[in-house]
């Protein structure tokens, strides 16, 4: 079945994520992620988090939960913010997209969640196309869409080898944690 006739079923249904981890277009993806260091994951998700953040940015210029989120994030990853602090922003993150009403936006919240949560285990990596492949399609439309989610996907991939490519180059001090 054709990636698009499962979005389709899936808006039929009213759901509001109109992809799964399950979905079979994302199982490459799913595992070229859980064949890479958690490193090259959270690095992967910070790049996307932050576009992401940026955008809603621009259409929310006074909320700074989803930056907060990336921040702490970030910080948690080089072991400057401890887990539980983390943890609250990237839930204050959540949060956030129950408040607003637009599904592409909210769909961008728990994208930039599920990015920061990579930190904690790399298997939520997945969650961020999950959600930002579903912010595209409430974007344009599911009859435009096509070429963009093709294309996004694709950037998934690059931006994946080229963090596996230039990670030790990181010139942050990562927390212990983030080695293993």
């Amino acid at each position: 079945m054709e990636w698009i006739d499962e979005v389709r079923r899936r808006l039929e249904k009213n759901n509001s994520v109109l992809f799964a981890k399950d979905s079979a277009y994302l199982q490459d993806l799913f595992l070229l992620f859980q064949g890479q260091p958690h490193r090259v994951m959270a690095l992967w998700a910070f790049g996307f988090a932050a576009e992401s953040v940026a955008r809603l940015e621009e259409k929310y210029p006074e909320e700074i939960r989803p930056r907060e989120a990336l921040e702490v994030a970030q910080g948690w990853a080089v072991g400057r913010v401890k887990m539980r602090q983390a943890q609250r922003k990237i839930l204050d993150c959540h949060a956030f997209a129950k408040e607003i009403d637009c599904k592409e936006d909210i769909a961008t919240c728990h994208a930039v969640g599920q990015a920061c949560a990579v930190v904690h285990t790399a298997g939520h990596a997945i969650g961020y196309p999950i959600y930002d492949l579903t912010s595209i399609i409430y974007k344009v439309g599911v009859e435009k869409c096509s070429g963009m989610i093709e294309s996004r996907k694709q950037e998934y991939i690059d931006r994946l080898f080229y963090w596996g490519k230039y990670v030790d180059g990181c010139s942050e001090r990562w927390a212990d944690f983030m080695l293993r």
